[in-house]
């Protein structure tokens, strides 16, 4: 690999390695997601070349249009990890490998009906609001047996974990605890169905370490691979 966004891959791949041997934990437990949102699609391309694979996004939209533009490389998947409103369940289907921010059965209908007319099966992870901040979406944890239950009846739909965005703290002890309490409900979870549950999707560039240490097998990374987002220019 060569290049800024290489050396930036290279550097955040040898931090979770770095975090995984702290706790005792096989590397390749960890998958490392880079965020691509507002990101243009050159670098995208040059993320490619240096072995991106799969790519996330906020904003179905932008997802399509970037999955449009490098429908020439090959093997590429997506993920949408941002908030999705039911009207743009069809776009998501067609477009997304994986969904992680599942927190509602209306959404969980939406998407299972164009499955069934796209003929199509959809990764879900159920976001949950670990830090109980009302301005972020996302389940409360203790509503997560009663709704992973009913998911039973979405038959496209495979649920493979929780995903959860923590307090944002320059102390790490109230953002650790956001990590093990998604944690351990999904201990619970896979103690009460005989397993499953692989996914904990949590950890970002500015705390995924702590979240290595905590059990997280997908950190979801944007500024530290992608570097600063593009500053918007002003309409004139």
């Amino acid at each position: 690999m060569s290049g800024a966004l290489a050396e930036r891959l290279r550097a955040v791949e040898e931090r979770v390695a770095a975090a995984c041997a702290r706790a005792g934990r096989d590397s390749r437990q960890v998958r490392v997601l880079p965020i691509s949102k507002t990101q243009p699609v050159a670098a995208l391309e040059e993320a490619v070349a240096a072995g991106c694979r799969r790519f996330g996004e906020n904003r179905v939209q932008e997802m399509a249009a970037k999955a449009a533009a490098l429908a020439g490389s090959a093997d590429l998947s997506w993920t949408l990890v941002g908030h999705l409103q039911t009207n743009k369940a069809r776009d998501a289907v067609a477009w997304a490998d994986e969904l992680q921010s599942l927190d509602s059965l209306r959404l969980a209908a939406a998407l299972q009906n164009q499955c069934e007319r796209q003929d199509r099966r959809l990764d879900v992870l159920i976001e949950v609001n670990t830090s109980a901040e009302t301005s972020k979406f996302g389940l409360p944890p203790a509503d997560l047996p009663r709704f992973t239950a009913q998911l039973a009846a979405f038959d496209r739909l495979r649920p493979r974990g929780l995903m959860t965005v923590a307090l944002p703290s320059p102390d790490p002890e109230p953002v650790a605890a956001c990590f093990s309490l998604l944690s351990a409900w999904r201990e619970r979870l896979r103690e009460r169905d005989g397993g499953g549950w692989p996914e904990l999707s949590m950890g970002m560039s500015q705390d995924f370490e702590l979240a290595v240490a905590c059990g997280s097998t997908c950190v979801r990374i944007g500024t530290a691979v992608f570097g600063a987002r593009p500053v918007p220019v002003p309409e004139l």
